[in-house]
């Protein structure tokens, strides 16, 4: 697994919004654009539906074996990949301090479910990805790393324009 990198990854991505308050993060760049709170809010609900999907299909042991994807070009922006609608992010006011407990409680439960599903189920099933179809439970974990590193990129864009703004 990747625990390390997953972990590398998420304190980067709370390092950037660390010095920022919660009015700014809350800012959306335009109208288009998600706001950083939003991106963060992104990442906690697609983490949870990842969560959640990997224990119910590890629970079932359908056994219905995938090809391993190459999840890596999941960091690519080039993609342009519209955001399922149950990871949507909420069009609301969120502070910094609400948000670390939503992604540390999502973080804490994928930790959970991979630690107590084997090997074996997690290599003979499998869930669909929008991009990809069915891939590999073993790859959903390091998946939520490259989502995240993906969404990072795009968290450092929108800072940098709030930034600009306040110029």
């Amino acid at each position: 697994m990747r625990n390390e990198e997953n972990a590398r990854i998420r304190h980067t991505i709370l390092k950037k919004v660390e010095s920022y308050d919660d009015q700014a993060l809350n800012e959306k760049p335009s109208e288009n654009e998600w706001s950083a709170m939003q991106i963060l809010d992104h990442l906690h609900k697609m983490e949870e539906a990842i969560t959640a999907g990997v224990a119910k299909t590890a629970e079932k042991n359908q056994r219905k074996k995938a090809m391993k994807k190459p999840i890596q070009v999941s960091v690519s922006r080039k993609l342009k990949v519209d955001a399922p609608n149950h990871t949507v992010p909420e069009d609301r006011f969120f502070t910094l301090e609400e948000m670390k407990e939503k992604l540390n409680d999502s973080r804490n439960r994928l930790y959970e479910v991979y630690t107590h599903a084997d090997e074996e189920t997690l290599e003979n099933n499998s869930m669909p990805h929008p991009v990809f179809g069915d891939v590999p439970l073993v790859q959903w974990f390091p998946f939520i790393g490259y989502h995240e590193k993906r969404h990072l990129a795009q968290l450092e864009e929108t800072l940098s324009k709030i930034d600009e703004k306040k110029k």
